[in-house]
């Protein structure tokens, strides 16, 4: 057999492995159809029902009518006014200088790092960090890499004093190495926070950047969702805030905010920004008005919350591990993937869409159903989804 055959013969084995994803065949609201069947939705990242907002549906329409789909590169003839418009909203929701906007939250992780941060400086990353950042990371060329132990402080903190070795000694071109502390705001199977007022203080100490991807925080953290760092009360005193899109706002794309002088920097040199069409007029346009909304009232952040105090009250009262979740990613420990396989499907014939989160999704021994709350849910949708649970509860019997 020929090196090539025996590539495609391996990558075969890896397909009839696989398991392919269920096919939605509507929007994505409280209500999902799969199968030509209505499934209550327990898994999507849509926090505030924004997905079947009108209001986005009307500004799409109206935008595309004026203006049509197609951009190009930003740098280019693919800037419109609607980015820029987009640009000075996310800011202001923010509360930062500047903010710049990129095709998905995964290329504006990608460029946070690798711009600003050459092979001999220095990432200091929490072990739980989402995939964009460690992809982000090894980009970047970087090889002076710590990584500490989950949300610990006094874990970074010893790693910050090991890195202080490495700065000891200059660049090629003379300067110190830069560090960079870098974590998730939200994490996005356990639901817990970073312990950034730690960090922060730390940050300072030791003379560091700090970086957050609140990809799960937008939306949902802070005064009207405006993140992780307004929810602390650290206001410009994080260097990098990376945001999503696609999540609370449910539209498509990135961005990163911050102050003016570092926001121009990555807008004339981020590669993911010069080298990338920019977003479509659809999802600017929508976008847009995901902020705005937001900015006009925090009334759905607030029906959010009062969802995740109701569904973590439920799995609590039915005797279920939600683990140490502050946010709405609630996971519902079960440990064994093959159980967890089977509550999902068991969930899916009573009509409850909740995806298994199964190794190496997660750790060994740490699956989990990890169930999603959103400001779409009514009471009656969140006690259909609890009484799924409890009866799938009794057929297998994990909690005895």
């Amino acid at each position: 057999m020929s090196d090539i055959s025996t590539f495609y013969a391996t990558l075969e084995e890896t397909v009839k492995a696989g398991k392919w994803p269920h096919i939605i065949e509507s929007g994505e609201g409280a209500y999902l159809t799969i199968l030509g069947k209505k499934k209550l939705n327990f898994c999507s990242s849509h926090y505030l029902g924004l997905a079947v907002d009108p209001r986005l549906s009307e500004a799409v329409s109206a935008a595309a009518k004026e203006y049509g789909i197609g951009t190009g590169y930003r740098t280019l003839a693919g800037t419109h006014k609607l980015h820029l418009e987009l640009e000075e909203a996310i800011a202001t929701f923010k509360g930062t200088e500047k903010a710049v906007t990129f095709s998905s939250a995964y290329m504006a992780n990608a460029a946070a790092i690798q711009t600003i941060l050459g092979k001999e400086d220095i990432v200091i990353s929490d072990e739980l960090n989402h995939a964009s950042i460690i992809d982000a990371v090894r980009l970047s060329g970087v090889t002076n890499k710590f990584i500490y132990k989950h949300g610990d402080v006094n874990s970074l903190e010893e790693k910050l004093q090991e890195a202080d070795k490495v700065r000891k000694t200059p660049k090629a071109d003379g300067k110190n190495p830069l560090t960079l502390i870098v974590t998730d705001g939200v994490f996005s199977m356990d639901g817990d926070l970073a312990p950034l007022p730690g960090i922060v203080k730390l940050a300072k100490k030791y003379d560091a950047l700090t970086m957050v991807d609140d990809a799960h925080g937008e939306g949902v953290l802070g005064k009207g969702g405006r993140g992780i760092v307004n929810h602390f009360g650290l206001e410009g005193q994080v260097d990098i805030e990376v945001g999503s899109l696609s999540k609370a706002f449910s539209v498509m794309g990135g961005f990163i905010a911050g102050n003016k002088t570092l926001i121009e920097y990555y807008m004339l040199k981020a590669r993911q920004r010069l080298f990338s069409i920019a977003l479509t007029i659809p999802d600017t346009a929508a976008s847009l008005k995901a902020v705005q909304i937001l900015l006009e009232s925090d009334a759905p952040v607030k029906k959010l919350w009062d969802n995740v105090k109701y569904l973590q009250e439920g799995f609590k009262k039915l005797g279920f591990d939600t683990g140490n979740s502050q946010t709405p990613i609630i996971p519902v420990m079960l440990g064994d993937e093959e159980i967890a396989r089977q509550f999902s499907a068991k969930l899916f014939e009573e009509d409850v869409f909740a995806t298994p989160i199964i190794f190496p999704m997660v750790a060994q021994g740490k699956a989990r159903i990890r169930v999603i709350a959103s400001a779409s849910f009514s009471k009656e949708d969140m006690d259909k989804g609890l009484k799924a649970f409890e009866k799938v509860e009794k057929e297998l019997g994990v909690l005895h």
